[in-house]
């Protein structure tokens, strides 16, 4: 069932060989979008599109390492974060697939210390979010262990006792702790590490041959060096210990060792089909198993990002285009994954504008007067809209300010983050709702306040 990916991918330049005029030009809009956030000092890393076998896209961008001038390229390795998920979620069900254990199995039949708590807890809750276990990640305490070794044992210790957050299955809530568990769940029942066993049943069947489990001690080659951005400028990231993300986020890997995963695993290398379904059926909140199951702009989409200390990270696949699109950064920021939404967007033939292409017209005021209010854009977080001086500007919870602009009468657009707000009236013109457009996705927010007419 296992086998290798046919030949390794090659790059030249931006465009892979064979590359068409039409796949030339996709090339070049798909370089100008990402050079936005470069310019801007918002991203470093790398990035590649795939569509139906073809490369579009395979480039390096920025320094994988700042102090010795080395530059990314489709070699680096960054760290994935929360990316390592689905590969977790992929381990539980190979190990279903050889009758080692069923997603529906409560955790206690694995556990049978497991506190009281957990005993209608199984190993499909911990796949979609759904066990009600608290974040450990979210805990007070967690800055302070964070840069200590540890197993994964004692990373379960640390949250076994809390009490739940909600019942299991009643409600999602994203929760490390889960994919910690399920790590150390894989461990118990393979008998074998976590690292030991994704590098067995994953990794070398599939060729992956610059992916494994993150070290803070190997030395790892060609292994990107992760950043945060400050008001001076760029800083080393801080310190983890790669022992704590586990199953949750600790592995590492390349732009082309991802589109291997996307071909192993969506063109049945991996999994049984019936596992794959399972894996990419949504349950709640459009989680499925490590996975976000949704559509963006009419096409479905299978999808994760991940951050950790110094890098973020975006895998998209669209199975109905066959297109794959991997950004990898090293420097904390969410331009990942907007770059990814956009790139996707070039692909696939939507209109893309870039911030520079964007342009700024006049408004009446009293127009822009009608909008000023509050919108529930998710239970218990509103986006307060307000005018001072014929200036609207929007306000997300406890963030800061910032100044929107008119592109129209109903759409407006920041300047600081690539993201647009559109205003929706009914029939009698009262505005009734907005659309927040930010990362590929549009979040539809209920206006709580009366329209002025």
């Amino acid at each position: 069932m296992l086998s290798r990916l046919s030949a390794p991918i090659v790059v030249l330049g931006v465009c892979a060989l064979g590359c068409t005029a039409g796949s030339a030009q996709l090339a070049n809009r798909m370089e100008q979008v990402t050079q936005q956030y470069v310019a801007k000092r918002e991203f470093m890393g790398t990035v590649l599109v795939a569509r139906d076998g073809q490369v579009l896209l395979s480039k390096g961008y920025g320094s994988a390492n700042l102090e010795w001038d080395i530059p990314n390229s489709p070699s680096t390795k960054f760290r994935l974060g929360s990316v390592t998920k689905q590969f977790t979620a992929a381990s539980i069900l190979l190990l279903e697939e050889r009758g080692k254990l069923n997603v529906n199995d409560p955790v206690k039949k694995y556990l049978p210390d497991a506190p009281a708590a957990w005993d209608k807890i199984t190993i499909f809750h911990l796949l979609t979010h759904t066990s009600g276990i608290p974040n450990f990640t979210s805990f007070p305490d967690f800055p302070k262990l964070e840069p200590f070794s540890t197993t994964a044992e004692q990373l379960v210790a640390r949250f076994r006792d809390k009490p739940l957050d909600f019942q299991p299955g009643d409600k999602w809530s994203y929760s490390n702790s889960g994919y910690v568990l399920l790590g150390y769940l894989i461990e118990k029942i393979s008998g074998e590490s976590y690292a030991a066993f994704l590098g067995k049943n994953i990794f070398q069947p599939l060729g992956m041959n610059d992916s494994g489990y993150d070290s803070n001690s190997a030395i790892i080659l060609h292994r990107a060096s992760g950043y945060v951005r400050t008001e001076k400028g760029f800083e080393n990231a801080g310190f983890i210990n790669m022992t704590v993300p586990h199953g949750a986020g600790a592995l590492y890997s390349t732009t082309e060792d991802l589109l291997k995963w996307e071909q192993g695993l969506f063109g049945g290398k991996l999994l049984k089909p019936e596992s794959l379904a399972k894996m990419t059926k949504p349950f709640k909140d459009n989680y499925a198993f490590g996975l976000m199951v949704n559509t963006s702009a009419g096409h479905a989409l299978i999808s994760h990002g991940g951050g950790i200390e110094g890098f973020n990270t975006e895998l998209e696949y669209y199975p109905d285009d066959k297109l794959t699109v991997i950004v990898l950064g090293n420097v904390n920021g969410a331009a990942p994954g907007a770059i990814a939404h956009q790139l996707a967007a070039v692909a696939l033939g939507e209109e893309v504008k870039l911030e520079s292409e964007r342009k700024e017209i006049t408004v009446d005021p009293a127009i822009l007067s009608r909008y000023v209010g509050t919108y529930a854009l998710a239970p218990g977080v509103n986006l307060l809209i307000t005018l001072d001086k014929n200036q609207l500007s929007e306000k997300l919870g406890g963030q800061d300010a910032f100044p929107i602009f008119p592109e129209s009468k109903t759409s407006f657009f920041l300047k600081v983050v690539d993201a647009q707000i559109e205003f929706r009236t009914d029939s009698t013109g009262a505005v009734t709702s907005l659309v927040l457009h930010q990362g590929g996705r549009d979040q539809e927010a209920r206006r709580l306040t009366p329209s002025p007419k």
